[in-house]
């Protein structure tokens, strides 16, 4: 039984973890795929009093990955010996075959190097997401809290904003009147939800509200929070016939799109998936080395030509490696170039054209990247872009940067295309899953679970 599969067992998880990504080409190993294959026996716990301690406090712990953690870490305040050997002596008791531990420990080790990371408090967190993501535990309770907490932080400004003035409008008013919808709609308008949204989630207001009494703070804000989070469309799950699934990244430059597509390639990574990334922005040399640097740190596979080379033909031929090479995943990066309108559109319509034509079906989705800090430009992006190709989802990038964060408002009501990631901040972790229910109760100041 593998590491992840025991780990899963102690959970009573009954989904299979899926088989681990083969080993790149020799002319594709990327630097963690040579620190793993360079490895060195791993150091033990020397200190027998610290090895039992642990071991007790393991044996009676709850099964969840951050009270683990907690017990691990414990005393520790950078990376070194003791931290590998806590790691192993962890695994150890889980009943992980040594080589499977080492190999683990070896991949986040270099990672650590990759990234300069060098104090506890610098990965801690990271070290976590990592091993949630391999596990498939995201969606835990323990993980789920944290995930709230991250997207409250995210959103402080726009809350700021948004509900410390909806709490001074409804503890001043004495009735939902019409001085009452004017005020509301203006607070709206200016956190960037857009007019059109406003007078939508008004007009659905205005009738919740007939039934409540006035001055009831709080019945108003759950009703407007289950207004906010009916907006938000599902994603759709689609059925890849054949593998790779083939992924489009779309955005205007400058919107994070390049790291934004290195934290897709880490968590598929982490879940056992083989990934490429392809550098189909080529009229950047800078985009080109920079996308090559973040497959490194992250340990996937890269595809490119030269600056200035055809992006369909950079396309067509990525698609020749993944094929042959069993990628589980292909993320394709394209050029955002606002002052070419025209040839933007024909190249990511071309690009799409000679995808489908290499491999049928793909891309499987089109992804938008957008910046939640160009609030109502970000509307416009979206236009923008839905003229060149369908849009199957959106990531919405420096939410924990704006106060313009209800343009997510907007963006999910005017043009009904899910959002399925918030970036948060800079670390691989900060990109997450977004839930509709979970945004709308972080914005208007809700506890975790609370509607």
């Amino acid at each position: 039984m593998g590491f992840f599969s025991k780990i899963k067992k102690l959970w009573k998880k009954d989904k299979e973890q899926p088989a681990a990504a083969e080993p790149l080409k020799t002319s594709e190993i990327t630097p963690e795929k040579e620190a793993v294959k360079d490895k060195k026996s791993l150091p033990t716990i020397t200190d027998k009093a610290i090895a039992e301690e642990i071991s007790k406090a393991l044996a009676s712990a709850e099964p969840k990955l951050s009270v683990w953690l907690n017990i691990l870490l414990q005393g520790l305040e950078k990376k070194g010996e003791e931290l590998w050997a806590r790691l192993k002596f962890l695994l150890a008791k889980l009943e992980v075959p040594e080589e499977e531990a080492e190999d683990f420990i070896a991949k986040f080790k270099n990672w650590l190097d990759n990234m300069e990371y060098e104090y506890l408090e610098e990965f801690r967190s990271e070290l976590q997401y990592r091993l949630a993501l391999a596990l498939d535990l995201e969606d835990e309770e323990d993980e789920r809290s944290r995930l709230f907490l991250k997207l409250s932080e995210g959103l402080a400004k726009t809350k700021a904003q948004l509900s410390r003035q909806l709490d001074n409008l409804l503890s001043t008013s004495k009735n939902f009147d019409s001085a009452f919808w004017e005020e509301l709609e203006e607070i709206l308008i200016m956190s960037d939800v857009g007019f059109n949204t406003t007078l939508k989630l008004i007009d659905n207001l205005k009738q919740k509200a007939k039934d409540l009494s006035p001055g009831d703070q709080e019945g108003f804000k759950k009703i407007f929070a289950e207004e906010i989070s009916s907006l938000f469309p599902a994603p759709s799950k689609k059925l890849i016939a054949l593998k790779p699934e083939v992924v489009l990244m779309i955005g205007v430059n400058g919107v994070g799109k390049t790291t934004t597509i290195a934290k897709l390639a880490y968590r598929a990574q982490m879940q056992g998936k083989k990934v490429l990334l392809v550098a189909g922005d080529t009229f950047r040399a800078a985009a080109i080395e920079q996308l090559k640097i973040w497959s490194q740190r992250v340990g996937v596979g890269f595809y490119a030509k030269e600056h200035g080379a055809d992006p369909a033909a950079v396309a067509f031929e990525a698609m020749d490696i993944a094929l042959r090479d069993n990628y589980d995943l292909v993320l394709v990066d394209t050029a955002g170039r606002l002052h070419t309108k025209v040839n933007l559109m024909e190249e990511l319509a071309k690009i799409k054209r000679v995808l489908n034509k290499k491999h049928p079906g793909s891309p499987h989705r089109t992804i938008l990247v957008l910046d939640a800090t160009t609030g109502q430009n970000a509307l416009s992006q979206v236009e923008l872009f839905s003229k060149a190709v369908p849009i199957d989802e959106i990531v919405l990038t420096k939410l924990d940067g704006t106060a313009k964060g209800g343009v997510v408002v907007a963006i999910a009501s005017e043009y009904n295309i899910p959002i399925t990631f918030v970036g948060l901040g800079e670390k691989m972790e900060d990109l997450r899953p977004f839930n509709g229910q979970d945004f709308a109760n972080a914005l208007l100041g809700f506890a975790n679970g609370q509607k």
